[in-house]
């Protein structure tokens, strides 16, 4: 499990970049690149990282479900995501 500190972190990116979208894409319509570089860092919504839902472990994120690889295969040997079943033979 990640830490608490890294997913309140990202949280509170996820929240600038929000917050300054429509700012964004404004200034950068009109090539005020002076104005963009005033903006807060973590408002770029490059610096965002996909996370588990679940643990929140940063590497092997599926996007389609939101989970991290391990967490998905667990999941789905427990028959708990609809429509996956483990393959056998």
């Amino acid at each position: 499990m990640a830490k608490e500190s890294m997913k309140a972190r990202e949280v509170k990116r996820q929240k600038l970049v929000d917050k300054y979208a429509e700012k964004r894409a404004r200034l950068k319509a009109e090539g005020d690149y002076v104005g963009l570089s005033r903006l807060p860092r973590n408002s770029n919504p490059i610096r965002l990282h996909n996370r588990c839902k679940l643990t929140g472990r940063p590497k092997g994120y599926m996007r389609q479900f939101g989970l991290s690889r391990i967490t998905f295969r667990e999941m789905a040997s427990q028959g708990l995501i609809p429509g996956i079943r483990k393959a056998s033979w």
